[in-house]
């Protein structure tokens, strides 16, 4: 595993931050801004961004705000978005760093990780980007997310990992996003 997230290396998923889902997730105006502030940007550093919509007929498109950012969106019917045919071909070539967010963290997020590690992806949990229903649930799934392989991270913290430093040209633009 990478100790750092690096841009050039690294895809964003965020995993079924859907219409009729968010709603019922525990603090989910935070899960819907932290996947917001990681899909703007990775969009301004040319990182491919990656949104799955579990069951799209029964729990709606995914919500606006993250829609918009996606360069590539996949409707899914395994909890598990690897479970689905084609899924692990449709990933960028040579970005083999997977940072994930979305909902739900113990049933959809944590077996969508879990077959990105075994299919050998490095996978970084963005913890406050991950959302359940209830509390116990999103720490149980990072805390098993983490054991399985996942390096727990934070919206902040890949975001100026992707920088580097307070030299690169997106530095200020992206440092405003997360005040």
């Amino acid at each position: 595993m990478t100790a750092l997230c690096k841009a050039e290396d690294s895809t964003l998923l965020i995993i079924d931050a859907q219409m009729r889902l968010m709603p019922a997730i525990h603090d989910g105006e935070t899960v819907v801004r932290r996947c917001v502030q990681l899909a703007t940007a990775a969009r301004e550093l040319g990182i491919h961004v990656i949104g799955t919509e579990e069951n799209p007929a029964g729990l709606g498109p995914l919500v606006a705000e993250i829609a918009s950012l996606c360069d590539t969106t996949l409707a899914k019917f395994h909890f598990s978005a690897p479970a689905e045919e084609g899924f692990l071909r449709r990933l960028p070539a040579g970005r083999d760093t997977l940072v994930v967010a979305g909902c739900e963290a113990h049933v959809c997020v944590l077996q969508t990780v879990a077959g990105l590690l075994e299919a050998g992806h490095a996978v970084k949990w963005v913890g406050d980007a991950v959302g359940s229903r209830h509390p116990h649930d999103r720490l149980a799934a990072t805390e098993r997310a983490r054991k399985l392989g996942a390096d727990v991270v934070t919206t902040e913290m890949v975001i100026f990992e992707w920088l580097g430093t307070s030299e690169h040209p997106k530095f200020k633009r992206l440092s405003q996003l997360i005040r």
